[in-house]
């Protein structure tokens, strides 16, 4: 059955904290960049990750970075990572246990750090960048997923991990929701493919769309980034616990309304600054 998303009380339940609660109850979130000159995707996952109340998020570059990351970072937490060896040594500490890939991650830095992500069996989104590596052969991708995995393509990306389905839906022949579905059963994991009617498809079956249309509409959203804020939440809501396909739904509903919240004008950096109003309207 597919339902349109709403915030549902599990979903609302999930975006509160206990007065005797302390930071490792809401999970720590490791959010990988690239570069210098591409951290401000991957600074924007994780600012939307810390914003949507994951206890810890840890931001890690390779050590070229660090001084221009931490020239913009203060509450999120900065860590050198040179390659996959060592993110496979973080993953001794238990208490990291979501990841986010692929916002200003760079092709060639993701095609190494995307199976040891996978290897650590985390849940993990990956995006941009994560998914784009591997357009010329998804193969090895395909084989490392698992189902503690969201991928999050617009449908540039989702053309290139699944040219076959993205041209029968472009050519008429199966509609959005069944080649979001069909992506999902193939790849074994939750696959959010975006858009102002947004398909969420997990590969148990479940479906749910995110309409963005009348008084639901947030055509703001239409900007720069916002599609990194969208990874770094789904990435904080599963470091809080929420399973990969409600984090997916839950994270989408949260994406626009804070655009609405904001309204016109609003550029990536606000999408998280404006979560704190919609959780103060829903009473979280």
């Amino acid at each position: 059955m597919i339902r349109q998303i709403t915030l549902t009380e599990t979903m609302r339940a999930a975006l509160t904290k206990g007065l005797e609660d302390h930071k490792f109850c809401h999970g720590h979130a490791l959010v990988l960049a690239g570069g210098p000159g591409r951290g401000g995707a991957a600074r924007l996952a994780a600012r939307a990750a810390l914003r949507v109340g994951a206890g810890v998020v840890t931001l890690a570059c390779p050590q070229v970075s660090l001084a221009e990351n931490a020239a913009h970072l203060t509450s999120v937490m900065l860590t050198a990572l040179p390659d996959a060896y060592t993110l496979r040594g973080m993953f001794a500490d238990t208490r990291l246990n979501a990841l986010c890939l692929g916002p200003g991650l760079g092709a060639p830095r993701a095609l190494e750090m995307v199976p040891g992500a996978l290897w650590g069996r985390r849940a993990t989104v990956l995006d941009a960048d994560a998914l784009t590596a591997f357009e010329h052969d998804p193969g090895p991708l395909f084989n490392t997923l698992h189902d503690k995995v969201v991928m999050t393509p617009h449908p540039g990306e989702f053309r290139r991990l699944f040219p076959d389905l993205a041209g029968a839906w472009e050519a008429g022949e199966l509609n959005k929701i069944e080649a979001t579905r069909r992506a999902a059963a193939r790849a074994g994991c939750t696959v959010l493919l975006k858009g102002h009617d947004t398909v969420i498809a997990a590969a148990t079956d479940e479906i749910a769309v995110h309409s963005a249309s009348g008084d639901l509409a947030a055509p703001w959203l239409a900007t720069a980034g916002s599609g990194d804020v969208l990874a770094g939440l789904i990435a904080g809501l599963m470091a809080r616990g929420l399973a990969p396909f409600e984090a997916a739904c839950t994270g989408t509903w949260l994406h626009a309304a804070a655009a609405r919240h904001f309204g016109p004008g609003l550029i990536a950096e606000d999408l998280p600054e404006a979560l704190p109003g919609v959780f103060r309207a829903l009473g979280v």
